[in-house]
């Protein structure tokens, strides 16, 4: 098999490996220097960049440093509790609002897609309602973000443990991305690794329901022991304690990824599909600790991979 390297770009959750920017302050151009020597990582996923002069400076370092950008709403979303799939009209109307700012945000980064979640699930009940509030809601950013050729991309979280979204088990996120598809092709969702156990749903079974829906796919670990550290979706490190992700369960994902296609050689190198890491630091673990276990993770699971005889 050819390098990773020729098969994926792995990026990384920026707000997350450097939590105390979340808040959209601090030296972002110093962090993607720091990410840039470390030789590892094509893109990275920004969060809010509040100050207009900052999101120019990222502009132009990544640029220099060579690195494709995103941008994730989810600390804009889940910090302002904002709902795209609100029964409420006023509600909706106010999340696509603020979320629009955000893609007029992340166009000047010059970012080529745009991470949101959904809202909160409301039950059986009123769930394909809310499915169509979240379809407006998705269509309505997409027609503001393509002024921008920004892609939008729904990230899929679980709906019993912690974030309790809408969206929610990949069994009703595939039929919504190919509803959306209709009028939106460019639209794709993000599968979390991170997410997969707490959705109680496995490597071959969500990634064979989502084969051809998926634009991008994030790497990390969860904990499922109510009252211990780190417990739902806290984005530990891989091999966390309690923790049910490593390297093993990230060999098994990496062939789901190629036996489903998202990963698969011969791929034009313009066009890698992207492999991001969402983990940050717990307790006294420091990024550049975290940033050590991402690394040295992904390589011995993909030696691993490399050295089995499946065919893909």
């Amino acid at each position: 098999m050819k390098s990773w390297k020729e098969i994926c770009t792995l990026s990384l959750v920026h707000f997350m490996a450097y939590p105390e920017m979340q808040s959209g302050e601090g030296d972002f151009v110093s962090t993607i220097h720091q990410l840039g020597d470390l030789n590892f990582f094509g893109a990275l996923e920004m969060g809010t960049i509040n100050n207009p002069k900052a999101r120019a400076a990222v502009l132009q370092i990544a640029r220099q440093r060579n690195f494709k950008l995103a941008v994730g709403a989810q600390p804009l979303i889940l910090g302002e509790n904002l709902n795209l799939n609100a029964s409420d009209l006023q509600t909706r109307l106010v999340a696509r609002t603020k979320i629009k700012e955000g893609i007029d945000q992340a166009a000047e980064i010059g970012a080529g897609s745009f991470v949101i979640l959904s809202g909160k699930d409301p039950g059986d009940d009123q769930r394909q309602q809310a499915y169509e509030f979240l379809e407006e809601s998705i269509l309505a950013l997409a027609d503001h973000a393509r002024q921008y050729a920004i892609r939008i991309v729904l990230e899929v979280f679980d709906r019993a443990v912690d974030k309790k979204a809408l969206v929610g088990p990949s069994v009703e996120a595939a039929p919504l991305a190919r509803k959306i598809r209709l009028s939106y092709p460019e639209f794709g969702l993000l599968y979390d690794m991170g997410h997969m156990p707490l959705l109680n749903e496995t490597p071959a079974q969500a990634l064979a329901l989502l084969q051809g829906l998926l634009a991008e796919v994030h790497l990390g670990n969860c904990v499922l022991t109510p009252g211990a550290n780190a417990f739902g979706d806290k984005h530990p490190r891989f091999g966390f304690d309690g923790g049910m992700n490593s390297t093993p369960e990230l060999v098994s994902f990496l062939e789901a990824l190629l036996a489903t296609g998202y990963l698969k050689e011969n791929q034009a190198s313009e066009d890698l599909p992207w492999v991001g890491f969402e983990i940050r630091p717990h307790g006294s673990e420091t990024t550049a600790f975290i940033l050590e276990n991402i690394m040295e993770t992904w390589n011995n699971a993909w030696e691993q991979v490399e050295s089995r005889p499946q065919k893909y």
